[in-house]
């Protein structure tokens, strides 16, 4: 452990995660609190803690569009900040309960998980306003836009599937049924350079690895129970899976499938993020002695 970072706000539930890599400037969403922490990697501080998200879930920095995107399901919207003012610019009112959120970058659109809504919302990036609402006829997991193929996969947890979306068009251009041995498909992690996708049973407590060519399972794999978070570090082939239950699975990728290289046990750490430049993990723990922390870690193998 690097160190435990105090964070402002109340001890309540943290949320998802954002890295903005060219300013080192990393998102929190700090749900129980509905406030949008602001820490800098690389001074290793809190820079603003900005208030008006009430209940955040959800978030992603898109320096394409000097922006920051936060699912605020407290206001049934999605909130738009600039990241350079750390400035509120726009509420897109909408989804039911926002949460995971993808770009799309050829297209300019967001994209956004509607959970209970069971619908993927459709923002304009230039507009910021909603130009689609897709059905995906059940409860929206994660999130994440493919570049390989250029299209956005959401997981969609109740019918055991991936729905893979064209931005272009925002429709839905394939289903891929997951083998039960995956059980209600939530956190998804795309890993575009070798064509697979890490997909967490949030049920089964289970990692499948499908392989985008084929798509095929090529391995399912035992992670923490209740799993949430996924994150990747390219450099290093390193992958986390963070837990509802305490839990952060450490996987390597090594040609095309994972080897456990561990597992990190911290209370309720069902949030992860990693800085490929440092290899640093994050991890927001919302009562450590009483108080929120951020704790920030380093592999042992990158020293």
């Amino acid at each position: 452990m690097v160190a435990d970072v105090p964070l402002p706000g109340s001890a309540t539930r943290f949320d998802y995660q954002s890295l903005e890599s060219a300013s080192g400037r990393l998102f929190i969403s700090h749900m129980g609190a509905g406030q949008l922490v602001v820490f800098d990697v690389r001074a290793g501080r809190v820079i603003s803690n900005l208030d008006g998200f009430p209940t955040v879930t959800g978030v992603l920095a898109v320096p394409a569009e000097h922006r920051a995107y936060a699912s605020a399901t407290g206001d049934h919207a999605v909130v738009v900040v600039n990241d350079s003012t750390l400035q509120i610019v726009a509420r897109v009112a909408g989804p039911r309960f926002p949460d995971g959120i993808a770009y799309a970058p050829d297209a300019r659109r967001v994209f956004v998980s509607d959970e209970s809504g069971r619908r993927d919302f459709v923002i304009d990036a230039a507009t910021d306003s909603v130009m689609a609402r897709i059905e995906l006829d059940g409860e929206a997991g994660n999130t994440q836009y493919d570049p390989g193929s250029r299209c956005v996969i959401v997981a969609v947890q109740t019918a055991n599937q991936l729905a893979v979306i064209d931005p272009a068009t925002a429709t839905i251009v394939r289903r891929i049924t997951l083998d039960q041995a995956v059980r209600y498909p939530h956190g998804v992690y795309i890993d575009a350079p070798h064509r697979l996708a890490f997909i967490a049973g949030q049920k089964s407590g289970t990692l499948g690895v499908l392989d985008l060519r084929t798509l095929q399972l090529r391995q399912v794999l035992p992670i923490g129970s209740d799993p949430d978070v996924l994150a990747f570090d390219p450099t290093l082939g390193q992958l986390y899976v963070a837990a509802e239950s305490g839990v952060v699975a450490v996987f390597g990728e090594r040609d095309g499938s994972l080897v456990q290289l561990g597992w990190y046990r911290a209370p309720k750490a069902h949030s992860v993020a990693v800085d490929p430049a440092t290899h640093r993990v994050y991890l927001p723990l919302a009562d450590v002695s009483g108080r929120p922390v951020l704790r920030v870690l380093v592999p042992s193998d990158s020293h």
